[in-house]
């Protein structure tokens, strides 16, 4: 990558990562650090710091860490490059283009805009004799000709290469068009269309860019819906369909469906706010890119069993993230498409401002499955639902719920409140005996959180990761390691980033977690951040770099004993075997 170190580092010191991350989460000032929420995984108590001194990021709970540039990847699904595009146009500056990897670049956009030529090629043919088969499908569903151009519609028409042919004309070759998901090889390999015979619907960035597409097929094919696999520009588990349209939505919620139909007809109907997911369960990422445009989020899923199944799994996810849940019952229809065409908007609009928040939509699920006419499944209904009740936070909450089961079961509200107290305790006792076990484990035993390795020696490790901190916060401390080589760390991890650290220090760049990434991996820059995390008196740095120096020896001595050791048992008895022969 040739971008100019002198650009990034100029970059990264305007680019405060205070700054940039209250962009994304909520800081609370604390002790010389700034806290808040962890983007990055559902909690509810802050564990996610933010050290301005320092420039880096980390959180205790997951582990995920680093600095500025590698936030910015994180949060808006990057690549280094882009993310570094992102925070140059935030800071002001012209980006480098003619210097960075023009393969790398070349390739991103040109996938990027082979997926929109595709894009304009499937809409024309809606509009051709080819595809008004798939015109007639989306009329029979009510869609307006205004609507579908809003949404980009198209038709693949039933054919083994018409995309092929159509994208050469434009000066793409097949080997594009595999990258991109729009062609498949078979074992003989020969290529042909992805898509054929199916209403096409563009899934489109937040950036606006065409990333992929999804196809429903027209007639008895299988599957019903096929979409585009994951590629270099495109990652369904980290996109909503129409989240681009909906992210500006003024009804201060987003709706969450099943499906692009269900999306499509709400816009339709002037629900500005509804997105779905992309042939793909919602994920954590999902989640997690919904808590950045919206406060609440009502899950308005199928109303079969496998709509209440997805809702159950979806409701945990998005609680986590600090939403407001609710969920819509759609009654009298299969789906919200077929409810909005059968009773009208007014109708939908009603159903929406009566959906239940998630603790009223648990309990009626948890209800159904209890026969509440038998006296021994309605006190094992109670004792779940209570169960269900201690696990929420606010004393009120359990208050008022704690109500509302008691009508529900007949059952005193404060039987109720005693039995959900006695379920906290339960869950305090076992917590505290975890913390237990977990504050007696030996220090050796104790790894990094950031990177998931096990260091051999952990004593020596520890001390390698003290001069590491100490160079990163003191560059000055670098005299101190002459004579000191990175194949002398007892972790190779440690070892790799002590010599980015001095090749940084030779040619007088800034030692910081946003200077440095891009030449480090990312688990690398995880570490280093949980490294640099640590308390640390430089009052003392000099000796402290002694001490640290002086235990790396102490354990290569150690280490060289038993190997020494070792070669000497095994010469023994090889001697010994060869006397008894």
């Amino acid at each position: 990558m040739a971008i100019p170190s002198s650009f990034k580092d100029e970059l990264v010191a305007r680019s405060d990562i205070v700054d940039v991350v209250s962009d994304y989460v909520t800081l609370t000032p604390k002790g010389g650090s700034y806290w808040g929420l962890c983007p990055f995984h559902g909690e509810k108590t802050p564990s996610f710091h933010v050290l301005p001194d320092r420039q880096l990021y980390y959180c205790f709970g997951c582990g995920k860490g680093g600095g500025v540039v590698s936030f910015v990847m994180e949060m808006e699904n990057l690549p280094f490059l882009d993310a570094l595009r992102l925070l140059a146009k935030r800071a002001g500056m012209e980006f480098p283009e003619g210097d960075l990897d023009e393969s790398s670049r070349r390739k991103r956009n040109r996938l990027l805009n082979l997926n929109k030529e595709a894009a304009r090629f499937f809409h024309s043919q809606l509009h051709s004799p080819v595809g008004q088969p798939g015109l007639d499908y989306l009329q029979r569903r009510g869609l307006s000709k205004g609507i579908m151009t809003r949404f980009g519609l198209g038709f693949a028409p039933d054919s083994w290469d018409s995309l092929i042919r159509a994208m050469a004309q434009k000066g793409y070759e097949k080997r594009d068009l595999l990258d991109a998901g729009l062609a498949v090889s078979n074992q003989k390999g020969s290529i042909y269309d992805r898509f054929r015979n199916r209403v096409m619907f563009p899934i489109i960035d937040l950036r606006g860019d065409v990333i992929g597409f999804g196809g429903r097929v027209l007639g008895e094919g299988t599957p019903k819906y096929l979409n585009s696999p994951d590629t270099p520009v495109f990652n369904k588990s980290r996109n909503l369909f129409a989240l681009n349209l909906a992210k500006n939505t003024k009804l201060g919620r987003i709706v969450l469906t099943e499906g692009y139909m269900d999306t499509i007809s709400l816009y339709q109907a002037g629900f500005d706010c509804a997105v779905a997911s992309l042939g793909t369960s919602l994920t954590v990422d999902h989640a997690k890119l919904l808590s950045r445009f919206t406060k609440e989020v009502v899950i308005c899923y199928d109303a079969d069993s496998a709509g209440v199944q997805a809702a159950n799994r979806a409701i945990p996810m998005l609680e986590k993230t600090g939403l407001k849940v609710k969920v819509l019952r759609v009654t009298g229809a299969k789906d919200p498409d077929e409810f909005l065409r059968s009773f009208g908007r007014d109708a939908f609009a009603r159903l929406l401002d009566q959906s239940e928040n998630y603790v009223e939509y648990n309990l009626r699920q948890l209800q159904s499955g209890y026969d509440l006419a038998d006296p021994l499944q309605k006190a094992e209904f109670a004792r779940a639902g209570a169960e269900l009740l201690a696990s929420l936070d606010s004393p009120v909450e359990r208050e008022v719920y704690a109500g509302q089961l008691s009508e529900m079961t007949g059952v005193g509200k404060a039987a109720l409140l005693q039995e959900i107290q006695r379920v906290q305790d339960q869950r305090l006792r076992a917590a505290k005996k975890k913390q237990t076990r977990r504050n007696l484990t030996p220090v050796a035993q104790i790894q990094p959180k950031a990177r998931q390795l096990r260091y051999e020696n952990p004593r020596s490790a520890r001390a390698e990761e003290g001069i590491l901190r100490l160079l990163m916060l003191d560059g000055s401390l670098v005299k101190q390691t002459q004579g000191l080589e990175p194949g002398q760390f007892s972790a190779p991890v440690l070892g790799k980033i002590y010599q980015v650290l001095l090749e940084h220090l030779k040619q007088g760049r800034p030692l910081q977690l946003g200077t440095l990434e891009g030449e480090l991996e990312g688990e690398e820059i995880a570490l280093l951040a949980d490294i640099l995390g640590q308390p640390t008196a430089l009052e003392n740095g000099a000796k402290a770099m002694a001490d640290y120096r002086a235990i790396l020896e102490t354990e290569r001595m150690k280490q060289q004993t038993t190997t020494d050791e070792a070669v000497l048992l095994a010469a023994r008895e090889t001697y010994r075997k060869k006397k008894s022969i």
